[in-house]
Formats: structure tokens, C-alpha cells, sequence
């Protein structure tokens, strides 16, 4: 199963014609996944032609505005369309009383469970698993209480070397299972055929992590270390290196530092200041440091892996 990434908006606080503030749509072993939710986030996903319903899970980095304030109107539309089932918002401490204030005193009534994962550990912590994936949170430092997310597959099962087995009419389809797991076979006459010989190596797992708003910041490192695609703010150019200090933001260079000590396959850089409008001089600095980066393109389907 493919993994594909559509980022839905990447400017920074202000939203303009051509590009909405940060909000990704992340499609990962059959499970749906919205990271951030700034404004206009539903209407991308519209675009994108994601069906609403598929999302149960929603990852907000912070609460500054350009991160969440769609998310309000995206659970209203969820229920203007009939959602029944339970949605999972994973964010900051806080997050909870800002939503049931904001449906409180507009008398939006939900219809459905919204389940709050608050988060406050400055350390990172698996916030989600299930039998294919984990999502851990990446500490960030910016000027409030922020974290960005990583997600992975778990490590998959070792495919099944159907020559070999074949060899061997006393393996039934009902020990392909076991096989696949790792474990050796006892033929009847007690000799040991090694998993090594009736499997090969299984494909890597998928990985993918999110680093929204943050300064400079080496503590991520071991987190991310080897992911096949890094998403990074670049707020500004290094020119601005103290703006972007002063802001608890980072430069393009700074994130492309930050790609090549992590050993990471690709960066895609993101949040980018209204003062530019030729995107490409992000690009430009980055690629002196890091070769492999990559400008986002809105609502296009990036195949990680």
C-alpha cells in the first residue's frame, strides 16, 4: 500500500490568493490523517477531493491561528453532513476548552463524539498505534507550546519465498503466517528449514515528519533521523536569521542543516513569509546544504517511499 502526502496550504499567517496557511492530508497504510487546520483547510480538501468521512484523526501542531482556526468550521461541516462516528484531535493543552467555547457559544452541537488528546510533555511521546503505525510528537521550540509529529509504519512482515516453500508439500497455507513473522519450519522428520530460506527481506517501513513552527532546533534530530521525507518550516531566508530567532522560526538554510544531520531522504520546505513571492530563492539556499529539497506544491499527491 502507498503512502501519499497532499499538502493542502503552506503560507504562513496570512492566507492569499494563491496559497492557504498550513494544513496536510497524510494517506498511510489505508488510514487518513489531518495535520494542522489552518483557514480555508476544508475548502482544500474539497479540492483535493478527499472525502471527509475518511478523517478520524487530527494532529494540530499549536494555537496560533494559521494552525488551527479551520478547524472549528471543518467539525461544523462534519456534522452539517451527518458524521456519526468519533473524531480524535491531538494538540496543546487548551486546545478542548478553545473548541467547546467556540461550540458553546455558538451553539454548534456536534452530533457526534470529539475526543481531545491534550498534550503537554516537552518530551516526545507515542500519541497514537494501531497494528500498522505509530505517531510520536517531535518537541519544537517556538514561541508557544508546539510540537511537530512523526509518523511510521511499524515494521512489516518478511515476504514469502513461494520457490522455495514449494519444495516442501508439509507447509500448509494456514503456516504462511508464522513464516512471514520470522519463525523457522520443522519438517516432520525434525529437520529445521531456516526462515532465511522460505522469505526474503520484507520492505521498508514508511516514514514521514511534520516539523511545523520552530526555531533552529538540533534537539529533532534523533527523532527524524533517516525518515524518508522531512517537511520543515523555512519562514525566512538566512539573511533574516535574527527575525527568524525573534519569531521562533527558522530559515531555509537552518532547515536544510537540519535535513542533511538527520540523514533524511527528501525535505519539502513550507510556511513561507508574505515578503517573498518568488518562492524559488528558498530552494536556491537550501540546495547549497541539502541537494534534495523541494518546494510544496498545493494539493499535489506526493508518493513517500
Amino acid at each position: 500500500m502507498s503512502t501519499y502526502l497532499t499538502i493542502l496550504g503552506y503560507n504562513s499567517a496570512i492566507p492569499t490568493v494563491n496559497a492557504s496557511p498550513t494544513a496536510q492530508f497524510l494517506d498511510m497504510e489505508e488510514r487518513a490523517f489531518l495535520i494542522d487546520c489552518g483557514e480555508g483547510t476544508q475548502v482544500q480538501l474539497r479540492k483535493a477531493k478527499v472525502r471527509f468521512s475518511k478523517i478520524n484523526h487530527i494532529f494540530i501542531s499549536h494555537l496560533h491561528g494559521d494552525h488551527c482556526f479551520g478547524l472549528p468550521g471543518l467539525i461544523a461541516s462534519f456534522r452539517l453532513l451527518g458524521r456519526d462516528t468519533a473524531l480524535n484531535v491531538y494538540g496543546p493543552k487548551g486546545i478542548k476548552e478553545m473548541m467547546e467555547t467556540i461550540f458553546r457559544l455558538t451553539e454548534t452541537h456536534k452530533g457526534f463524539e470529539v475526543i481531545y488528546h491534550e498534550l503537554k510533555s516537552k518530551s516526545s511521546e507515542k500519541i497514537y498505534e494501531d497494528s500498522r503505525i505509530e505517531v510520536f510528537t517531535i518537541p519544537l521550540d517556538h514561541r508557544i507550546y508546539c510540537n511537530g509529529y512523526l509518523f511510521r509504519e511499524k515494521p512489516k512482515e518478511r515476504h514469502l519465498n513461494m520457490k522455495e516453500i514449494s519444495k516442501y508439500p508439509e507447509i500448509q497455507t494456514c503456516d504462511y503466517h508464522h513464516i512471514k513473522s520470522g519463525r523457522d519450519f520443522e519438517l516432520s522428520d525434525g529437520y529445521v528449514l531456516k526462515n532465511s530460506i522460505l522469505t526474503t527481506d520484507p520492505t521498508d517501513p514508511i516514514s514521514y515528519a511534520f516539523c511545523s513552527d520552530t526555531r533552529y532546533w538540533e534537539e529533532v534530530i534523533p527523532l527524524i533521523e533517516n525518515v524518508d521525507v522531512l517537511y520543515h518550516e523555512s519562514t525566512f531566508l538566512h539573511d533574516l536569521k535574527e527575525m527568524a530567532d525573534h519569531t521562533g522560526h527558522t530559515t531555509a538554510l537552518e532547515a536544510a542543516r537540519i535535513a542533511r544531520k538527520a540523514n533524511v531522504g527528501k525535505l519539502i520546505l513550507g510556511h513561507f513569509s508574505n515578503r517573498y513571492s518568488d518562492l524559488s530563492v528558498f530552494t536556491d539556499e537550501a540546495r547549497e546544504v541539502f541537494p534534495n529539497t523541494f518546494l510544496p506544491k498545493a494539493l499535489e499527491a506526493v508518493k513517500i517511499g
